[in-house]
């Protein structure tokens, strides 16, 4: 799996927006989550609305299958995940200043960004090219045999017209051994 699509794998759809968990983002980065967290809270102003980030509620984190957090740790969460936006994760980069979160807000901007290109070019677009194609293909099937079936017909008629002229041919060889021999003939030899 490539950088992309491992980063698209961990884009969620939660509250209708598609958004990145804390603690993916944080094992992006090379950084515990809680550094993440303090990160964050440090500078609430960037982060303000939920268009940039939310934090999940204890519902939404527990009948949530993407918070299997169990890695080691205790399975009950003592702090909510942060649910960071397309627009939070950028705002990210100028929070965490290094260069390997810039690198990594790169990949997933531009894997917000296929997530968005896939969405807009809907599966039922590409279903409906596919579908043009196959009964292109067909008709151009059905051409080249009825092509193909035209040539059939022609070879028969030829192989009716070579067969008609053998059996022409064979008629007339007949009709030569049936005539006279012409030169002395041996006594007691009969004509064959």
């Amino acid at each position: 799996m490539n950088n992309i699509q491992l980063i698209q794998s961990k884009i969620h759809e939660i509250r209708g927006q598609r958004v990145m968990l804390d603690f993916d983002l944080a094992e992006m980065y090379g950084i515990e989550t809680r550094v993440l967290k303090q990160s964050v809270r440090r500078n609430l102003k960037r982060f303000e609305g939920e268009d940039f980030m939310f934090e999940l509620t204890k519902e939404e984190a527990s009948r949530s299958q993407i918070v299997i957090l169990n890695k080691g740790r205790g399975s009950n969460l003592k702090y909510m995940p942060f649910a960071f936006t397309e627009l939070g994760v950028a705002m990210l980069s100028s929070v965490l200043n290094s260069d390997i979160a810039i690198e990594i807000n790169r990949g997933i901007m531009r894997a917000f960004v296929a997530v968005r290109q896939m969405l807009a070019n809907p599966i039922e677009n590409r279903v409906e090219r596919i579908e043009t194609q196959v009964k292109e293909l067909k008709q151009y099937m059905e051409e080249v045999l009825v092509d193909q079936n035209d040539i059939n017909e022609d070879t028969m008629v030829q192989l009716e017209l070579i067969n008609q002229t053998l059996a022409e041919l064979q008629v007339k060889d007949g009709e030569l051994k049936k005539r006279n021999r012409i030169g002395y003939r041996l006594p007691g030899h009969d004509e064959e």
